[in-house]
């Protein structure tokens, strides 16, 4: 199907992850939920059979509001096999890798104003012969950049207040951190978070984590933050003086602010950003704050991608209980922050 120009300004892509697991369930979810804009129009990429067979389930299961299939523009792709929730495969990675590739591309081509993807299992993917570390590093290659950045965002349903991670580092084992950790990387981290921030405060506070606990107690244990770090983030402060900059702070303590700024609401010390140098050091404190509202945030592709903070679910899949609260929070990050039309 071809969608008109006008019609892709309130257009959302969403690819369906992986087809065993909890994707196609939190979407109709989803897209029942009244906390969505009403002139949001959904794209649909996936096997519309499967996702007729979620819906009935679901209803069967009496899992709540569903949005009905019949009533969804779909691009279908559709199954080669029947899949089995909870039992992921060669087969189920492969149509999540082409849903993810088919989707990306519909974008490209003006259908959509922003890519939404549900969760995949990269051992999937790499059964099916598709060797990428995530979907973030495919949506890279299909877009042609190096450059793209994680960034997770998440509105406190407590007090309004937004946590804003970037990661510097992604799905890599971490043994390699320290040689990816460049001083190029680090910039170029900087400044994407910085131009992120500042959509919604052009004079942000940002925090960056150190690489060592304590980071590096001095240089005693490590010295990355004496030899290279600090000095890199002085310099990149003195050029951007509309920026408050902290770092490198001790890891155990750099989240200490956003956690009361999430549960109290916005004061002096509130941070707009933190660069996490590696996954762990910046997802543990998200998850731990926000893991039924935080968004995965794809900056550095020509559109804008998220997607929601969580796995497939296969443990749950098929049962009907899976929460959608944080696909909500996926779809309505994709409609707000792609009305900016800065990626």
């Amino acid at each position: 199907m071809t969608i008109e120009s006008s019609d892709a300004n309130q257009t959302l892509l969403i690819a369906l992850g992986d087809p065993a697991g909890i994707g196609m369930e939190v979407t109709l979810k989803a897209l029942a939920s009244p906390a969505l804009p009403s002139d949001l129009n959904p794209l649909l990429v996936g096997c519309r059979r499967a996702l007729e067979a979620t819906y009935q389930q679901l209803r069967a299961n009496a899992a709540g509001p569903l949005a009905d299939p019949d009533g969804l523009p779909m691009l279908d792709q559709p199954l080669s096999h029947k899949i089995e929730a909870g039992d992921p495969s060669a087969i189920s990675g492969d149509s999540s890798f082409h849903w993810l590739t088919t989707a990306t591309q519909a974008v490209l081509q003006g259908q959509g104003r922003a890519l939404v993807t549900a969760p995949i299992a990269k051992h999937a993917w790499h059964a099916a012969g598709h060797h990428y570390p995530g979907q973030t590093e495919r949506l890279a290659e299909l877009c042609g950049t190096d450059q793209a950045s994680m960034l997770f965002t998440a509105v406190s349903p407590l007090t309004g207040w937004r946590l804003n991670t970037l990661l510097a580092t992604t799905h890599i084992p971490l043994a390699t951190v320290p040689e990816q950790l460049t001083p190029a990387r680090i910039l170029h981290k900087l400044n994407t978070l910085a131009a992120f921030c500042q959509r919604f405060n052009p004079s942000p506070r940002l925090l960056v984590a150190g690489l060592n606990p304590h980071a590096g107690e001095q240089g005693q244990l490590g010295d990355e933050e004496q030899r290279w770090l600090a000095p890199l983030l002085q310099e990149w402060s003195q050029d951007h003086p509309e920026v408050s900059l902290s770092g490198p702070l001790p890891p155990d303590t750099c989240w200490l602010s956003a956690a009361r700024s999430w549960q109290q609401g916005a004061c002096t010390d509130s941070p707009d950003g933190i660069l996490a140098l590696y996954h762990d050091q910046g997802l543990i404190p998200v998850k731990l704050l926000a893991f039924d509202q935080a968004v995965n945030t794809t900056l550095g592709l020509p559109f804008l991608r998220t997607s929601p903070d969580h796995g497939t679910g296969f443990d749950i899949a098929g049962r009907g209980v899976a929460r959608a609260d944080s696909m909500v929070a996926a779809l309505r990050a994709a409609w707000e922050l792609s009305s900016t039309g800065r990626a």
